[in-house]
C-alpha cells in the first residue's frame, strides 16, 4: 500500500512532497455484495483512494469470501489496494493485497507467516506509540492510530490526539493511518500533523450526495491541508 512518499526515501528526501491519502473501510455489514459493488465503484470514481479494507466483523468466512470476490476486482481496476480485516488466512485465499489486525488478534510475526512478505500488514495501535513501536519492530507495514473523533461505526474506547501523529511522523518511517469519525470537515489537523492515510467509513457510505462526492470532498480537504503543511515553517 503506497503512501505516495516513495521518492522521499522514508520522508528524508526532498524530491517529493509529503502526501496523505484516503483509506476506505467497508460498512460493518454488506447484505448484497453485488449491489454494494456499485457503491464501491462509485466511491472510487470520486478521486484518489489508496486502499479499501473489507471489515465485516460478524460475518461468516463464506460471507467474507463472497464479498471479497465481488469487490477485489473493482479495487484492482482502480489501482486500489484490497485489505482484509482480522483474517490473514482469508486474505491469502482471496488474493488480497494485505491484512489489518487488531491488538486482540494474532501478532505481526504470526500473521507474516501466513501472508508472506508480498502482502502488507497493518496494525491497530489505538492511542499508543508503544504499541506502534512494537508493531514496527515485528515488521508491520503501517500502523493505525485512533479514534480521533467519535465514530458512528465503531466505539474504540480510545481517544488519540493529533500530536501523536506529529511525533510519529517526525521520528519514524512507518506510515500512519488516522481513524475514527474522520470527515472532510474535521480532517485538516490530522493531515497537518503528518497522517499518511485517513481511514473513513460512515462519512463516505452515508454521505447525502453519495460516495463519489464524499471521496471528492475528502481529497479537496486533504489538498488544502497539505498545502498548509508544506507552507508551515520547519
Amino acid at each position: 500500500m503506497s503512501d505516495g512518499n516513495e521518492a522521499e526515501a522514508g520522508r528524508g528526501g526532498a524530491s517529493a512532497p509529503p502526501a496523505c491519502r484516503v483509506y476506505l473501510i467497508s460498512p460493518p455489514a454488506i447484505a448484497a455484495p453485488e449491489r454494494f459493488a456499485r457503491s464501491l465503484a462509485d466511491a472510487l470514481s470520486g478521486g484518489d483512494v489508496a486502499a479499501f479494507q473489507l471489515r465485516l466483523k460478524p460475518a461468516s468466512d463464506e460471507e467474507v469470501l463472497a464479498a471479497g470476490r465481488a469487490l477485489l476486482p473493482i479495487c484492482h481496476a482502480h489501482d486500489v489496494a484490497f485489505i482484509v480485516n482480522d483474517r490473514p488466512d482469508l486474505a491469502v485465499r482471496l488474493g488480497a493485497d494485505g491484512v489489518h489486525i487488531g491488538q486482540s488478534d494474532m501478532d505481526v510475526r504470526s500473521a507474516r507467516r501466513i501472508v508472506g512478505h508480498e502482502r502488507d500488514i497493518g496494525v491497530t495501535c489505538h492511542a499508543s506509540r508503544h504499541l506502534a513501536y512494537v508493531a514496527g519492530e515485528q515488521g508491520a507495514d503501517y500502523v493505525a492510530f485512533g479514534a480521533f473523533f467519535p465514530s458512528p461505526t465503531k466505539d474504540s474506547g480510545h481517544r488519540a490526539d493529533p500530536e501523536l501523529l506529529r511525533v510519529w511522523h517526525e521520528t519514524t518511517e512507518i506510515p500512519a493511518v488516522a481513524i475514527g469519525g474522520i470527515t472532510a470537515e474535521n480532517c485538516a489537523p490530522l493531515v497537518e500533523a503528518g497522517a499518511d492515510f485517513l481511514a473513513v467509513s460512515s462519512y463516505v457510505w452515508r454521505h447525502p450526495d453519495g460516495p463519489a462526492a464524499a471521496v471528492a470532498a475528502l481529497n479537496r480537504a486533504i489538498a488544502r491541508a497539505l498545502a498548509r503543511r508544506l507552507a508551515a515553517p520547519s
